[in-house]
């Protein structure tokens, strides 16, 4: 979605400075037009009366109150002012922490309009979250009461009456600019009549029926351009044809190089992995190039899969390009694809950003000249100047953590104008309904059952202050030889009065001082990252504090606890993969999620699906009713993708609708050439900038 008329700076709008623009740019919002698609999260109805009498543990309260009197507690700085209100149901106070200017304003004796939250406290329904208009003389109110607000996602110190002020100075400064990017026919059945119109009603509706109108109006174009770009790619693939010649498997020798790499493995394959290596074998062996999507849960071998693919493209003459999030990630594929793949004589190499220039130089002359089959790296594949002689084979591990242009752009880095071979895989399960919808274009296979002998993780959850008794419980399984994760959701101490990696290190070490403790997290140097997780790996360390850095490819048998501190501020996908570094060898492994004092609904439903599954589908499924696509799919990283508005669950209806008309315009006018058909072609342009197919004729 696209307002890119509107591109003057935030900071143009009154009321939104330096400092408030800063806090805005972290989340996205540099321009007016991106401060517009920042969409309420919910609506507060100010229209209806509600008591005060009504207002119990958080609720709602909107009223008619006279002031009856003032007090104060607290001393000196510290000093606060509570308002004592009442209305015809009952008596309230207001506390009002940093605002004790109201003394002057919450006159005793005076009428008020009053919104805000309330709950019984020492024995009185007291609210510090409120907002308050003056009755005048008439009993007449003005401004923000008996209308409908919106409530929007904050950052920083921003309110909401600042964000509220500043997106209706941009819908009346702005609005002329706002141009429709649909055709006329494609929005009927909304009532609503343009894009400005809907703007203006989804974040200022006269009604919630009008507010959901819009929002289904911006969301069926959000959808619709959802599924343009994705059919014309999905077409475009397929379109795509090889020469039979060089499609040809080479039977005798993938055979041979397949029989030695299967013999050094101490196991056979799943019934599961069997059938998903088959499906690949026919997708590598047809005319057409191969578009897959591996899933499997945490553990269940698919990056043996993946190696095993690398022996058909190494079979055909082919190289393979293996990417991968971390370089922590890349270099334990690695040491795994030398272990595996190294009695069948495959040539590896890894590359990343922080690699030494000439060491770099040499490397990219010998996978250019074709002297290397497999190169396993970072984002540093997809860089300019890196070339391959006959690339054949793309992988990408851990898939969501990849923009959609970062995955074609590698994609089409063979330099023999023949499409390589592209292989997905995922760890976070991808929801049926999901996969349909945005990997249309790829076929799916799925890796249900685990290798024998992996043992269920028991999961426990803790009350933060009562996390003594996990602290104990490792210690003991130290005490046995094992080894533990402890997993903070910040680096260093912050402003949230959340426990942190750096901190809890020093105390760890404290604590289990008969233990050698490590410390591992983004900001540490690659070579830092890599020796401590080698000591861990190898025994040294018994105890690791870190982030969520160790969330994927980190593969220690011998650790048997992961404890994982203000739980609820971790994604289900995220628990998920923590909880699977643990459980890995042949010993009985735990997880204790340590959870803050109060939850949110959100919170609460997280643990406890984690406390009662271990199947990836469905916390996949769960996570997606929870926070939406954008985490699980990596949409969040493509720009276009990125659904604003839209919901994939809860619009389902619409974007089936919104896919017919993307089909409906694209069977008509495949190359969006018709003069009604550029507004969508320009659209399309924006979203995808590097596109010739879309640039010429723009």
């Amino acid at each position: 979605m696209f307002l890119a008329e509107l591109d003057a700076p935030v900071t143009a709008l009154k009321g939104i400075g330096r400092a408030r623009g800063s806090e805005l740019a972290r989340i996205g919002i540099r321009t007016q037009g991106e401060l517009l698609l920042h969409f309420p999260r919910t609506y507060e109805d100010r229209r209806t009366v509600i008591p005060l009498a009504a207002g119990t543990d958080g609720s709602a309260v909107n009223t008619t109150v006279r002031v009856t009197g003032h007090e104060w507690f607290g001393w000196g700085k510290k000093r606060v002012l509570k308002v004592h209100i009442e209305d015809e149901s009952a008596r309230a106070s207001l506390v009002c922490y940093g605002r004790n200017f109201l003394e002057n304003v919450l006159v005793p004796g005076k009428d008020f309009r009053l919104y805000g939250t309330f709950s019984l406290r020492f024995g009185e329904l007291q609210s510090g979250s409120f907002e308050t208009e003056p009755v005048n003389n008439s009993g007449q109110i003005s401004g923000s009461f008996d209308r409908i607000l919106p409530v929007y996602p904050l950052t920083g110190e921003l309110t909401q009456k600042q964000l509220r002020s500043a997106v209706a100075q941009a819908l009346k400064e702005g609005g002329i600019y706002i141009e429709d990017e649909t055709g006329p026919g494609l929005m009927h059945g909304f009532g609503i009549t343009s894009k400005a119109k809907a703007l203006t009603a989804v974040h200022f509706p006269h009604t919630l029926e009008a507010a959901e109108n819009a929002r289904a109006y911006l969301a069926f174009e959000e959808l619709f351009y959802l599924h343009l770009n994705l059919i014309r790619r999905s077409a475009a693939l397929k379109a795509r044809k090889t020469e039979s010649s060089s499609r040809r498997p080479e039977v005798e020798k993938e055979r041979i190089i397949l029989e030695k790499v299967l013999n050094r493995l101490p196991f056979t394959l799943t019934a599961d992995q069997s059938a998903v290596f088959r499906e690949i074998q026919t997708d590598m062996a047809s005319q057409q190039p191969m578009a897959r999507l591996l899933q499997g849960d945490v553990g269940s071998g698919k990056t043996l899969i993946a190696f095993l693919s690398v022996c058909l493209a190494a079979a055909r003459g082919t190289q393979t390009a293996f990417m991968a999030p971390t370089e922590l990630l890349v270099r334990q594929h690695g040491e795994n694809a030398s272990r595996i793949l190294g009695a069948a004589g495959i040539r590896i190499a890894l590359l990343t950003g922080s690699m030494a220039k000439d060491q770099r130089n040499r490397l990219l002359d010998a996978l250019k000249s074709g002297d290397i089959d497999l190169v396993i790296g970072t984002h540093a594949l997809f860089s300019g100047d890196v070339a391959y002689k006959n690339l054949g084979l793309v992988i990408i591990d851990e898939q969501h953590r990849f923009g959609v242009g970062q995955r074609l752009a590698l994609a089409e880095k063979s330099e023999t104008g023949r499409p390589a071979d592209f292989l997905l895989m995922t760890a976070t399960p991808i929801p049926r309904t999901l996969a349909q919808t945005l990997f249309s274009d790829l076929d799916v296979s799925t890796i249900k059952t685990m290798p024998p002998g992996r043992k269920p993780v028991a999961t426990h959850l803790a009350r933060m202050g009562n996390e003594e008794k996990v602290y104990t419980y490792v210690a003991g399984e130290l005490a046995k030889g094992r080894q533990a994760y402890f997993v903070y959701p910040l680096i260093e101490e912050g402003s949230e009065g959340l426990k942190d990696a750096e901190t809890m290190y020093e105390q760890l070490a404290l604590r289990y001082r008969d233990y050698r403790v490590g410390l591992i997290h983004s900001r540490l140097k690659e070579e830092a990252k890599l020796a401590v997780m080698k000591d861990f790996a190898e025994g040294q360390i018994a105890v690791l504090a870190a982030t969520s850095v160790v969330e994927v490819g980190v593969d220690v048998p011998n650790a048997t606890c992961m404890v994982i501190e203000h739980a609820e501020r971790f994604g289900l996908a995220a628990l998920h993969q923590l909880r699977g570094r643990v459980g890995r060898g042949i010993h009985e492994s735990f997880c204790f999620l340590v959870y803050g004092g109060t939850l949110s609904e959100e919170g609460k439903a997280r643990l406890k699906i984690m406390k009662d599954t271990h199947d990836g589908f469905r916390i996949a499924e769960e996570d997606l009713l929870i926070r939406g696509p954008g985490d699980v799919t990596g949409t969040q990283q493509s720009g276009f993708l990125r659904l604003r508005i839209a919901d994939l669950v809860r619009d389902r209806e619409l974007s089936q609708r919104a896919r017919q008309s993307a089909v409906t315009v694209l069977q008509e006018d495949p190359g969006l050439l018709s003069d009604d058909n550029r507004v969508y072609r320009q659209v399309l342009a924006r979203a995808n900038p590097f596109d010739p197919d879309l640039l010429s004729g723009v």
